[in-house]
């Protein structure tokens, strides 16, 4: 049966005498002419196999069709018939096929021997003619076990609806008419693969042993061989690639089926039907929600799987390592909950430095060929204009884009390892240890140590190269120092390095730069760009914040949207820095000064005391003048069985009213009555992240409280929505802060 898959996948390269192999088995390949993802997918699965290529010229032609001479040889050798060939070489079964013509064999058998095609009505067979989806459908059906029988109803219409509902025609269609292309064929067998015989197992089952329900986190692994060609799984297993092809990384984090041969190597990987993915640039993330750059936000749990640089772990684990700027890919179910998390493959192995202003020369050379992909740079989306000397450029196959980062650091040159013509490793900043990428060896080979040198990074904290210390290559990294620890902002990596002088700059951003050994000099970052910010408006003074803008607190790395002011004023900002687009890509606030807001019900309580009248005299004395006084207390009730400390203050709040109230040292520092929408409908969300009310868009706090007036308790958000069909929103500042619902 594996000799069998093997002939009927060759048959899709050999069946046009175009197709070519690639000239080197560990050849890396990406179709610059498939631009559908799935489409790519299934192009990838079945090339890693070492029997699916494209043409000479690096396409694939997901256009081209297939005749029926071509077909026919693809469906003998899917039935391992190949060995009967030679009782049909010299027959003649259709007038318009003679011995001579190069399908012959294959169509004959295919006719007589077997049974599963047919000519047409005047007894031709018409080889060059172009196959249909629905003659294709139909061989491919009775290679499940199908037959006439089993169908019914007209052609192609029954093989058609037949197809659909076991999903062999997912994103192929449903004209049974139409010219089945190159691409549709890529699609059929990864259907095909997935699919079910019909008499019960999977059809893949059927190829080997296979690995199911396991994540692909790397396609570049080292594998027994040596060789970096090997897949890698999430549970920490690595599987060498039987047909020494090199991955293009497209299937890195999908959920799927490893097939495997005799030997445990590797045949392909076949990605699951998943309900959708989709890649983000992350905001702001917590351990239960992640927003995008959109302002989309994504609900997930702390124990929700994710898979951070090739390791298997949970999103509790992984999310602290990322910050503003981090691409990551979100699984979907059916239902748009997130099943997982995919966060890269592990570390680029590649990178090509820009040469001069606004040049891509040597992307061909990470891609493949590629030249439809997308550009970020720090994160942020860019363009080629957008490219300066010096930048690095590495490539994500996962998303089919170039990441560009333009981190500089100025170092003194300590040691390295194994030495300083080849170094995998080397030590610098008092004793940090950086990995140097391959492709940076020529250039830090120009180097030894004891040398000052400047160093450029890829955004994931590796060396990408090396060059002398000057005014055109003057270092640029920065760091927050943290705890006493400082951490280097690389592109969207945080690299820790120690400072004896760490602590004098706590909670602030730095310039980090290193002259002589065993020191890391450190120099006070402020001011920058200037001018109040405002978070609704998602500006900071004039200034247009970046989609991926970083914000930091207190030495944290926080979110836009964990801002609780709407606006915050000149005063509060250390320092904010412009990133190449003139966008603000980096704040630090000064620390938590203005104590905590908490939003829900105002609990007000009233009471009378008496208190010494005009004449001086207490209460029990003689004489006394009965005098009281009333005071007040207010708590903020805002989920159950949470509630703030009664604080005495004489504010006019309304019992049971929502309200925002801010607490610093025991004592509020701030109380207002929350804005009111009445009766808006569940209609007029979108999702659980905004809602719209009078032309005007609103975001939704991500932990925004829920109370349910009736039952005098509070809920989630779905558990508000599912119990009433309209709410009253109260909001400040542009954001939904609380949620009312049976009133």
């Amino acid at each position: 049966m594996k000799k069998r898959l093997l002939s009927l996948l060759l048959a899709v390269c050999l069946a046009a005498s175009a197709l070519v192999l690639p000239a080197s088995a560990a050849e890396t390949v990406r179709f610059s002419d498939v631009t559908d993802r799935d489409t790519a997918m299934a192009v990838e699965s079945l090339r890693l196999l070492g029997v699916l290529d494209g043409y000479a010229d690096g396409s694939f032609r997901p256009g081209g069709v297939l005749t029926r001479a071509q077909f026919c040889k693809m469906a003998v050798y899917a039935m391992n018939g190949e060995s009967e060939l030679g009782l049909y070489r010299t027959v003649t079964v259709f007038p318009d096929v003679k011995p001579s013509h190069w399908a012959a064999a294959y169509i004959n058998m295919a006719a007589k021997g077997k049974g599963i095609i047919s000519g047409y009505a005047d007894g031709s067979f018409h080889p060059e003619r172009t196959v249909t989806v629905g003659q294709a459908v139909t061989i491919l059906l009775r290679l499940l076990g199908y037959k006439d029988e089993n169908v019914g109803g007209i052609w192609p219409y029954g093989y058609m609806a037949v197809g659909q509902t076991i999903g062999l025609t997912d994103g192929v269609g449903n004209d049974g008419y139409a010219a089945l292309t190159r691409g549709q064929a890529a699609r059929l067998f990864l259907n095909l693969l997935r699919a079910d015989m019909r008499e019960g197992g999977q059809y893949l089952d059927t190829l080997g042993s296979t690995v199911p329900n396991t994540v692909l986190v790397s396609a570049s692994a080292t594998g027994p061989d040596g060789r970096d060609n090997a897949l890698k799984t999430a549970a920490g297993e690595v599987y060498q690639l039987a047909s020494g092809k090199t991955s293009n990384g497209l299937l890195n984090g999908y959920k799927g089926t490893l097939v495997l041969n005799k030997y445990g190597k590797a045949l392909t990987f076949v990605p699951d039907a998943l309900g959708s993915s989709r890649t983000i640039t992350v905001a702001s993330k917590t351990a239960t929600q992640i927003v995008d750059s959109n302002g989309t936000k994504y609900t997930l749990k702390s124990s929700t799987p994710a898979y951070y640089n090739g390791e298997e772990s949970v999103w509790g684990n992984v999310y602290g390592w990322l910050h503003a700027g981090t691409t990551v890919t979100l699984y979907l179910n059916e239902a748009g909950g997130v099943d997982y998390v995919f966060a890269g493959g592990g570390a680029a192995e590649a990178a090509v430095i820009v040469d001069q202003d606004r040049s891509a020369a040597g992307f061909d050379s990470l891609t493949g060929g590629m030249d439809n992909y997308a550009i970020y740079k720090n994160g942020a989306p860019a363009s080629m204009g957008d490219l300066r000397k010096y930048d690095v450029a590495v490539y994500s196959a996962a998303e089919n884009a170039i990441r560009v980062c333009d981190t500089r650091v100025t170092v003194y040159y300590e040691s390295c390892y194994p030495n300083p013509e080849e170094p995998s490793t080397i030590t610098v900043l008092d004793g940090t240890e950086l990995t140097v990428l391959p492709t940076a060896m020529e250039s830090l080979s120009n180097f030894k140590p004891g040398d000052t040198m400047t160093l450029l990074m890829t955004e994931d904290g590796q060396v990408a190269g090396a060059v002398a210390a000057n005014a055109s290559a003057k270092g640029n990294a920065v760091g927050i120092v943290s705890d006493g620890t400082v951490q280097m902002l690389c592109g969207t990596a945080k690299i820790l390095l120690k400072s004896g002088d760490a602590a004098e700059f706590e909670d602030q951003v730095v310039r980090i730069s290193a002259s002589k050994k065993g020191e890391v000099n450190l120099s006070r970052l402020s001011g920058g760009a200037s001018g109040e910010l405002s978070v609704s408006g998602r500006t900071l003074g004039k200034k247009a914040l970046a989609d991926n803008v970083m914000i930091f607190r207190d030495g944290q790395d926080i979110g836009l949207s964990q801002l609780t002011q709407d606006r915050i004023p000149a005063s509060d900002i250390r320092y904010a820095r412009t990133n190449w687009a003139g966008q603000v890509d980096l704040i630090v606030l000064g620390g938590s000064e203005d104590g905590t807001v908490y939003y829900g019900v105002a609990v007000v309580k009233r009471t009378e005391i008496q208190v010494r009248d005009e004449n001086g005299k207490d209460p029990g004395d003689d004489g006394y003048i009965e005098t009281t006084k009333t005071t007040q207390t207010i708590a903020v009730e805002y989920g159950n069985g949470l509630r703030t400390t009664p604080i005495q203050n004489a504010s006019l709040v309304a019992n049971g009213s929502f309200v925002a109230m801010r607490i610093k040292a025991g004592r509020i520092t701030g109380l207002e009555t929350l804005d009111k929408l009445s009766a808006v409908p569940n209609s007029a969300w979108s999702g659980q992240t905004a809602v719209t009310v009078g032309g005007r868009t609103y975001t939704v706090a991500s932990d925004v409280p829920c109370y349910n007036s009736a039952a005098k308790s509070w809920m989630t958000l779905s558990q508000a929505h599912g119990y009433a069909n309209t709410a009253n929103l109260y909001v400040s500042d542009g954001v939904v802060r609380v949620i009312e619902v049976g009133k």
